[in-house]
C-alpha cells in the first residue's frame, strides 16, 4: 500500500507526485524522490523496480521477507534491512524494514509494524539544512528512527527482570521463576538477533571504504552505530544477568531437595532404630532373660523411646530436622 510519494527538491518539499512519474523526477539531478510503502504487494515491488531501476536481487529479497538485518550494496545503490521490535500484549512482535536507496531516490517498505515513519518524514522536512544531504540523510533517519524504538524495549526487559529478582528468594517459587527467566531470555534473543546484524552492517558505513552515496554524512551513521553499540552492551548485560539468576534458581531448588532429604534421612534413622529393637525382641528366642523380667516390656519401650529422642535431638541440634 502507497503511503506516500514526495519529490523533493534543495531539502524542500516540491510536490506530491504519482508513481508514474517517478522515474521523470528521478532523472532530475536537482532533486530526489522519497516513496514509502507498507505491506507491499509483489505487484507494488514490481512496479517500483520499473520506475526506480532497482537490482532485481534486492526486489527479490524485499519480497520475500523475513530477511537477517543487512546493508548491501549494488553497483550505486544500496539496500538495507533492519528489524523493528514492538512489545504488544507483553510479547515482542518484530517486523521488518526495507529501504532502496540511491543517488536520487529512497524507497522504504515495512511489513508487519504497528508504527509507521511519518514522524520521520515531518523531522526530516523540519531540516531542509539536512534533507540537502539527500538520499543518505533519509536512510539514516529511517534507521535511526528504528533503532530508537529499541530502547524501550529494553528498559521494559531489564523492568521484567528485576521483577523476578525480587521474588528469586522466595520460598516455593524457584519452579516459576526459573520458566519467567528462561522466556524473558526467548525475548531478549529476539532483539538480539534485531541489533547484533545490524550493529555489523551499520559499521561499514562510517568507516573504511564506504558507499558513495554516504559519503559525507558518516558521522551519522557513526551516531547509530553508537546507539546500536550501547543496546547491544545492555542485551549482554541482560543476558549474563538472566544466566547468573538461572544458576541461583536452580542451587536453591538443589538445597531444597537437600533439605527434604536429610530430613528423610533423619527420619529414617530415628525408625531404623526402633525397628532393629523391635526386631530383636520379636525373634522370641527361649533363653532372652528379659523375656521373663517383670519390667523387661516397658524397659525395652523405654529404651527405644530414649535412643531415638537422643537421636532426634542430635538431628535437630544439626539442622537436619
Amino acid at each position: 500500500m502507497l503511503i506516500n510519494c514526495v519529490a523533493y527538491q534543495e531539502g524542500k518539499k516540491l510536490a506530491d507526485i504519482s508513481v508514474e512519474d517517478i522515474s521523470e523526477y528521478v532523472k532530475r539531478s536537482d532533486c530526489f524522490v522519497w516513496v514509502a510503502l507498507k505491506d507491499a504487494e509483489a505487484d507494488e515491488l514490481t512496479q517500483m523496480q520499473g520506475e526506480f531501476g532497482l537490482h532485481e536481487l534486492a526486489v527479490e529479497d524485499s519480497m520475500k521477507g523475513h530477511q537477517r538485518p543487512k546493508i548491501e550494496e549494488y553497483g550505486d545503490s544500496l539496500f538495507a534491512v533492519m528489524q523493528t521490535v514492538e512489545i504488544i500484549d507483553g510479547e515482542l512482535s518484530v517486523g521488518e524494514v526495507d529501504v532502496f536507496v540511491g543517488e536520487n531516490y529512497v524507497l522504504s517498505t515495512r511489513n508487519r509494524c504497528q508504527q509507521g515513519f511519518l514522524g520521520v518524514r515531518s523531522r526530516c522536512e523540519r531540516e531542509p539544512h539536512h534533507l540537502m544531504k539527500g538520499s543518505a540523510f533519509v536512510l539514516y533517519a529511517l534507521m535511526d528512527a528504528v533503532v530508537d524504538r529499541y530502547f524501550p524495549v529494553v528498559d521494559a526487559l531489564e523492568s521484567e527482570l528485576e521483577a523476578i529478582e525480587d521474588h528469586i528468594f522466595t520460598q516455593g517459587s524457584q519452579r516459576l521463576n526459573i520458566e519467567q527467566l528462561y522466556q524473558l531470555k526467548r525475548k531478549v534473543m529476539i532483539l538480539k538477533h534485531a541489533v547484533a546484524p545490524l550493529l555489523e552492517a551499520v559499521s561499514k558505513l562510517d568507516g573504511g571504504r564506504v558507499p558513495p552515496i554516504c559519503v559525507g554524512t558518516q558521522e551519522y551513521f557513526r551516531d547509530v552505530h553508537d546507539h546500536l553499540y550501547r543496546i547491544n552492551t545492555s542485551i549482554e548485560s541482560i543476558r549474563d544477568t538472566i544466566s547468573t539468576a538461572i544458576q541461583v534458581s536452580l542451587s536453591l531448588v538443589n538445597i531444597d531437595e537437600s533439605e527434604v532429604n536429610k530430613r528423610l534421612a533423619a527420619w529414617a534413622a530415628i525408625f531404623a532404630v526402633a525397628t532393629a529393637f523391635a526386631g530383636i525382641w520379636g525373634m522370641n528366642f527361649e533363653h532372652m532373660p528379659e523375656l521373663k523380667w517383670e519390667y523387661g516390656y516397658p524397659a525395652a519401650l523405654g529404651l527405644m523411646v530414649s535412643v531415638c529422642a537422643y537421636l532426634y535431638y542430635r538431628f535437630k541440634k544439626s539442622g537436619w530436622l
